[in-house]
């Protein structure tokens, strides 16, 4: 049985069919180096700052909800309300370095930054990027991380969205399409049995290795097998047509929706004034807007995995004791 604050929150992410159409600008200092290559003059914070509120602004009317950073992305949205009360608001908890391997990551949080503050200035849920490979050395590490954050979101009644991302342990060889499914469906199956509350999860086979529909249709009814809990479709970097055809596939095997960042906005980046504005109002609002009628179409909605609360007369006298 899920607690009553679990699935209020669940219900303030997605939208009112039950499907997750979440927009994501959570990223930090890859975007940063980004941002600063496509510009000649100095970036400051406050220019970061503008560039996420300028995409937020852009795109929060097609999404049932946002997931954003503490420094750059939360603040200025809430406070001008460009990310509404009726907005669902996810927020990272961990600190990525995109310089090393994943088999060389360490698990860390952001420095004064916990579930008890993402909750209690009103977050809906908790997001961690975990690279994972099943037969790693640090894979206990990782795991103890994973478990530590589901204690905590249970302690503060939040739902946990975690993004656990399968990866090769040789750094010089390529993850093969067997591979990427084998450690796909054994995650969604611990992290599943762990407690975690959903899975934020990249397309189970990589398309420039196969573009064969069924292989994909396949990779995406075992994932939904694997999952005892709901699941949704991040974009991992692909261009916008091809995240709308694995869209569309991962919904209609049992996907919940989707949580997609650069897909739809990535071009932004290299965009100055009018024509930023320009592409945010127009393509990308257009994209998040196809992603939305995608996820209406065919999503499953995501309290069919959830259990819903106790509706005794009493629940209240035992919650959270």
């Amino acid at each position: 049985m899920t607690t009553i604050g679990k699935y209020r929150h669940f219900s303030r992410v997605a939208n009112e069919q039950g499907h997750f159409v979440v927009m994501a600008i959570d990223h930090r200092t890859n975007l940063l180096e980004k941002l600063k290559h496509y510009t000649d003059a100095p970036l400051t914070d406050e220019d970061f700052v503008a560039f996420k509120h300028d995409v937020i602004m852009a795109l929060m009317p097609h999404a049932s909800a946002i997931l954003a950073d503490p420094s750059y992305g939360i603040t200025k949205g809430v406070a001008e309300a460009t990310i509404t009360g009726q907005h669902g608001l996810l927020a990272p908890i961990e600190v990525t370095d995109y310089g090393l391997h994943p088999s060389q990551r360490h698990m860390q949080s952001i420095p004064n930054w916990s579930v008890k503050k993402i909750k209690i200035m009103g977050g809906d849920g908790v997001k961690s990027l975990l690279p994972y490979h099943p037969d790693a050395d640090n894979v206990q590490e990782k795991e103890n991380f994973v478990q530590s954050i589901i204690d905590d979101c249970t302690e503060f009644d939040v739902p946990f969205f975690l993004e656990p991302i399968p990866y090769v342990l040789d750094p010089t060889a390529t993850l093969s399409n067997k591979e990427l499914l084998s450690i796909s469906v054994t995650m969604c199956e611990k992290f599943s049995a762990m407690g975690v509350d959903c899975l934020k999860l990249p397309f189970p086979v990589n398309h420039k290795q196969s573009q064969d529909v069924s292989e994909w249709r396949e990779a995406c009814e075992a994932i939904t097998e694997a999952c005892s809990v709901p699941w949704a479709l991040l974009s991992a970097g692909v261009d916008f047509e091809t995240f709308l055809k694995q869209s569309e596939i991962a919904c209609q095997a049992g996907a919940s929706g989707v949580i997609v960042g650069r897909a739809v906005w990535a071009e932004a980046v290299e965009l100055q004034g009018d024509a930023r504005h320009d592409f945010l109002e127009n393509t990308a609002s257009h994209r998040m807007q196809r992603l939305a009628q995608v996820c209406e179409q065919h999503a499953t909605a995501w309290h069919t995995k959830v259990s819903p609360p106790d509706t005794s007369l009493t629940w209240y006298e035992s919650y959270q004791q």
